[in-house]
Formats: structure tokens, sequence, C-alpha cells
């Protein structure tokens, strides 16, 4: 199973940081959280399904951006980190 982390910015908003996951992308991982956290929901995608700009997600240690966004392919053995970004001015 691929084993997913959560930043500790959002432990406000999900009992758990880490847990492991069948899912088989990305987009299945962020639907599996916001189901079982829903306090999540629209905290990491917009009304849209899509990831808010300051939300990164990383497979293995590599943006999600650059590879095919919330369609990026998972396997048992990969390690996903959702990653809340720093705002401000």
């Amino acid at each position: 199973m691929a084993s997913v982390r959560l930043d500790g910015m959002l432990k406000e908003f999900s009992s758990k940081l880490s847990f492991d996951t069948r899912a088989n992308t990305v987009r299945a991982v962020l639907e599996e959280l916001e189901a079982a956290q829903p306090r999540l929901k629209f905290r990491l995608r917009d009304e849209s399904g899509a990831l808010r700009r300051f939300i990164r997600v990383f497979v293995n240690g590599e943006d999600i951006r650059e590879k095919k966004g919330l369609d990026t392919a998972l396997s048992a053995s990969d390690s996903v980190d959702v990653l809340h970004s720093i705002q401000g001015g």
C-alpha cells in the first residue's frame, strides 16, 4: 500500500497525519482523504476539483505538477506527501 503523509500545517483539519492507501492515483488519494476527514474538503482542492495553488503534492519526492497532476499513478511502494505552502507578503 502507498503511504500518505500530511504536513503539520494540516493537523487542524485532520485527525491523522499519515495513513496507508490502496488508491491508484493521487486524485483517488485526495478523494479518500476528504471522505475520511471532511474538514479537509475544499482545503486541498477547489470546487472544480483542482489543487489549490498553496497545496503541493509530491510522489516519491517529485512534484505531481511536473508529472500527470492529480492523475499521477501510484504503486504500492510509493510515498505521497501533501504539503501546505506558507503564504504571505
